[in-house]
């Protein structure tokens, strides 16, 4: 089936909500506000259960079918946080918080998943349960992680989970996904090169951490030209090189280098964090230094499960009338942690020509919203028919 009309009516009432979310961005856990409409219009539309402070500020709600002989409870996710950036789209509805911007779509991810919720609380057409998740923190913070962690999923006795992302410069309210590995891990590194300081002027006195630092930058390189199989992805990315010293002619005492990891197995996480510290170790070593190294695990990889993408493409295709296989992206996603307790899948929408995510000018197109609530309605109606 297309877009349900359903959603065609409610389109101006859900876009409302989503520019009243954009105009109010709140970061990571700092989500109160947007909560506090969640949970209002959770408990307008007649949930059958309103729970909030869920991996610290999360909103659960229940939706009960009809009919409950399938015994099958499904969750459906959306992120609600904002980004720390400036915004420069020029909108009348733009950020009214300096430094705070919704710039990579969850308002429109939260306003969609609300506006499946109040179709699915008005026509309970499925046998079942729905759990409708609204996350915090998933900019960097681990929202998801905080809501598995607080017993979410056994709680609820969520068994599948889906989430969902629009997606720039993809055609507006298409589809797209893939099983497996989808979205990257992503872990961090911090490096301090210690050496010995002193006059740029005498550099035999001296143990540059400079030097040893520079041949680091491209020595990582080799995780991925020389350790890693040429068949998987990882990215190997030095992005910050700060030296204790300000001066032309001072040789600082250390220099410190950060990064990141992208890695999409468990193996290959591994590999790269082992050949991290090996090399920069060595390397500060074979100069005379010493490299101080502290690995930081991010998100890990986001894997769809294979039945649940198959069904997920199905249902986007009898929205959309068909569905692309997405590429792989070596960005990072939080809802891997929902996937590693649950089979589940992660689907794209597309967002039209827009600037990327993650950018100040970034919008969320607004007549993306039919298709998406279609699709989250149609995972509960197809996967939970009524009895």
């Amino acid at each position: 089936m297309p877009v349900k009309n359903r959603f065609a009516e409610l389109q101006a009432e859900i876009t409302e909500w989503r520019r009243d979310l954009h105009e109010n961005p709140e970061i990571l856990f700092d989500v109160h506000r947007t909560a506090g409409v969640v949970e209002e219009k959770l408990k307008s539309f007649g949930c059958d259960e309103v729970v909030t402070g869920i991996g610290r500020t999360g909103v659960v709600a229940v939706i009960k079918g009809k009919s409950d002989t399938s015994g099958k409870v499904i969750g459906l996710r959306a992120d609600m946080d904002a980004l720390p950036i400036l915004e420069a789209t020029g909108l009348d509805y733009a950020s009214k918080t300096k430094g705070a911007m919704h710039a990579c779509g969850h308002d429109g991810h939260t306003a969609m998943l609300l506006g499946a919720a109040k179709y699915l609380s008005e026509t309970r057409n499925f046998d079942g349960t729905v759990v409708v998740i609204f996350q915090p923190a998933e900019e960097g913070g681990g929202g998801g992680k905080f809501m598995c962690q607080d017993g979410m999923m056994d709680r609820f006795g969520i068994q599948e989970v889906y989430g969902m992302h629009n997606w720039p410069g993809m055609p507006l309210g298409q589809f797209a996904i893939r099983p497996g590995p989808f979205f990257a891990a992503t872990d961090q590194f911090e490096i301090t090169v210690n050496g010995r300081g002193g006059h740029a002027a005498q550099p035999q006195k001296t143990v540059d951490p400079t030097v040893m630092a520079s041949h680091l930058v491209l020595a990582l390189q080799s995780i991925a030209s020389r350790n890693a199989d040429p068949i998987e992805q990882i990215v190997v990315s030095v992005t910050s090189f700060v030296t204790a010293s300000q001066a032309f002619n001072v040789i600082p005492p250390s220099v410190t280098l950060r990064g990141t990891i992208r890695t999409l197995t468990p193996g290959m996480r591994k590999l790269a964090e082992d050949r991290l510290k090996a090399i920069a170790t060595s390397t500060c070593l074979a100069y005379g230094g010493e490299a101080d190294v502290n690995f930081l695990p991010g998100y890990p990889a986001m894997v769809n499960s294979e039945a649940q993408t198959e069904f997920a493409a199905e249902v986007a295709a009898a929205v959309a009338g068909s569905c692309d296989v997405a590429d792989i992206t070596m960005g990072g996603e939080d809802f891997a942690y929902m996937l590693e307790e649950r089979p589940g899948a992660y689907i794209l929408v597309g967002n039209g020509d827009s600037a990327p995510v993650h950018t100040p000018q970034y919008n969320f197109d607004d007549e993306a919203i039919p298709a998406g609530c279609s699709w989250w309605a149609e995972i509960v109606e197809r996967r939970m028919p009524a009895a």
